[in-house]
């Protein structure tokens, strides 16, 4: 039975929240978090299990596909985007002098999470903001702000668990992200919040310089989107309930 969900370079495990809510096992792989695989990983309320993981190695990723395969039914990823998002494009000229691969490096941490999907015959999508991808890569397939899907968030749940002080409430934001996807992806329905300061975020005016903390809390994974996603994206090989709960007004 397919009732894994799998997402890479995931710190937070937003995105599968909606996932484990709905029964599915979930596996969240990121180099931050305390125990690799066979340490016995961290499990949070939801089940999630959060496993340490070298994901720029690529026998990591045929580990993680050999483990999963037959049993995912889902990938997201989250690659880092530090050498490729197109904001950063003042900074291009020294990075790649004083690494001339990085991009390349960066990119092919991209493609690997999605030879991941295509490997364990899954839906997926690799998300990165607006960058140097779309040439050194491909174009993507789709492209979104988080603003747009915050209704699939309820007003009882508006705030953000994580990060209230920096990210607005039902992800009542703008930050143009971009998809690339395979497998069957199925992009969802958009049902939008009002969005203040269109091209302006409150974690982008409150947050600054290079930090772990800042660069997570700006790469955190849209609630809204998530959601909508799972409801879009349900496996037709797993018996697990159905989406209980529907968008909010």
């Amino acid at each position: 039975m397919r009732n894994q969900v799998i997402s890479l370079y995931d710190y937070t495990g937003e995105a599968l929240k909606p996932w484990a809510e709905m029964g599915y096992e979930c596996y969240a792989y990121d180099i931050q978090h305390d125990a690799y695989f066979n340490e016995g990983s961290v499990t949070d309320s939801y089940g999630i299990r959060y496993i340490k993981a070298d994901l720029y190695n690529s026998d990591t990723l045929l580990d993680i596909v050999n483990r999963h395969k037959g049993k995912a039914c889902f990938l997201s990823a989250f690659p880092p985007c530090t050498d490729l998002a197109v904001s950063g494009a003042p900074h291009f000229k020294k990075k790649l002098e004083a690494d001339p691969n990085c991009q390349k490096f960066a990119t092919d941490n991209a493609i690997g999470a999605a030879n991941v999907g295509e490997l364990l015959n899954v839906p997926y999508y690799v998300e990165n903001p607006v960058s140097v991808l779309a040439t050194l890569w491909r174009k993507p397939n789709y492209t979104y702000h988080p603003y747009e899907y915050g209704r699939y968030i309820a007003w009882s749940e508006a705030e953000h668990p994580r990060y209230p002080e920096y990210i607005a409430p039902r992800d009542a934001y703008s930050k143009k992200t971009c998809l690339w996807t395979g497998g069957g992806f199925t992009m969802p329905d958009k049902f939008p919040v009002d969005c203040e300061n269109f091209g302006s975020s409150r974690q982008h005016r409150k947050l600054g310089g290079k930090s772990l903390k800042t660069k997570n809390i700006r790469s955190a994974t849209p609630r809204g989107f998530s959601v909508a996603v799972a409801q879009a994206n349900p496996s037709t090989h797993s018996t697990t309930r159905r989406w209980y709960r529907y968008r909010s007004i």
